[in-house]
Formats: C-alpha cells, sequence, structure tokens
C-alpha cells in the first residue's frame, strides 16, 4: 500500500500514513475537533512513542491507562486524549478480533464498495461520515476504488476540496482551508 496522501507538513509523518495502513486508520478516527493536519501527524507520535511502529495487537494489548498516558504525553495526541485514546485501543482490539491485526484487510480485495462501507460502518470510531470520507480517501489517494464507491463515498467523491480524501500537496490543504472559512461564513458544512 502506497498513498498520495500529504497533510502533515511532515515528510516522515506522511510516509508513515501512506504505507501504514494501521496508522492512516489511527488518523482518520483522530480526524474530529482538532486541525487535520494534526489529527494525521498523531499516528507518527504514536508509533515514536511505541518504539518506532504501530501494531495493533500491541495497542490492543496494553493496559488501557498506561495507553491513555501515552497518548496524553506532551504534545498529546488529540485535545481530548483519553477518550480518543479509548477509542484508538477499541479500534485495535476490533482489528485484531476481526483481520487478524491487519488494519488493509478492511478494504484488500474487496471489488464491492458496499461491502467495504459495511466493514468501515463496525469500526469502533468510524461513524457514517468518517465511512464515507475514508472510502473517497482510499479510492482517490491509494487506488482503492471497488465497484460503487462514488455511492458509498457521496460528495466526498467529486472533484471539490471537502476532506482529507483531496489533499496531495500542501497548497491543497491551505486551498481545503479557506473554502472551510468561506464555507462556515456561508452558514454551509462540507457537505454543500
Amino acid at each position: 500500500m502506497t498513498g498520495t496522501l500529504a497533510v502533515t507538513g511532515d515528510a516522515s509523518a506522511d510516509r508513515l500514513l501512506n504505507n501504514d495502513p494501521l496508522a492512516l486508520m489511527i488518523g482518520m478516527l483522530l480526524d474530529q475537533q482538532i486541525a487535520i493536519e494534526l489529527a494525521f501527524v498523531g499516528p507518527s507520535r504514536l508509533a515514536q512513542r511505541l518504539g518506532g511502529s504501530l501494531d495493533a495487537h500491541q495497542i490492543a494489548a496494553m493496559d488501557p491507562e498506561e495507553f491513555v498516558e501515552i497518548c496524553r504525553a506532551k504534545p498529546a495526541l488529540h485535545r481530548f486524549p483519553a477518550s480518543m485514546g479509548g477509542r484508538i485501543q477499541e479500534m485495535c482490539c476490533h482489528l485484531v478480533e476481526h483481520y487478524e491485526g491487519d488494519a488493509a484487510a478492511i478494504w484488500r480485495r474487496v471489488r464491492v464498495a458496499d461491502v467495504l462501507r459495511d466493514r468501515l460502518a463496525e469500526v469502533p470510531g468510524f461513524g457514517p461520515e468518517k465511512v464515507k470520507i475514508f472510502t473517497a480517501l482510499l479510492a482517490k489517494r491509494f487506488g482503492r476504488q471497488p465497484s460503487g464507491w462514488e455511492a458509498v463515498a457521496g460528495v466526498f467523491a467529486d472533484d471539490e476540496l471537502r476532506s482529507v480524501a483531496d489533499l496531495d500537496s500542501p497548497e491543497a490543504l491551505i486551498a481545503l482551508r479557506e473554502r472551510r472559512k468561506a464555507m462556515k461564513a456561508a452558514g454551509k458544512s462540507k457537505v454543500d
């Protein structure tokens, strides 16, 4: 798995996202109520704190309080490190239980987007909008385009700058920020 995502402003953090499916899923999970680049640099920070790599089995097996402290260490992985640390651990438990700890098994060999949607919807912390955005992210940045992905991704499948799925350069991130600011001023959401 190699992608074209450019979101953090940090080459090594982006490289991790583009090559490690678990890092990508953790970044997507963290992408709420904080700046997009902070959410997606989180997996790199977490990997450093865990000895240099991310492993769903290791995270799932950790003492929850110890894991939260790792998430809470400065700089915290999220503005709500305890709740998001718990969600990361829940997601990793789900991956271990259903996919032998292999995050990419959720989308590998999936030929129909409805199957992908259903699998993502079962992941703790992935609500309907995250499922749509992650489907678009896989399609646009990683070339994973199962039949019907556009219908599953909804508006996030179009060519408008709407989400992380559209970020392939620092300039795209700046343009996304400007678009979101204008949309907010106009009383619109990212799906408008």
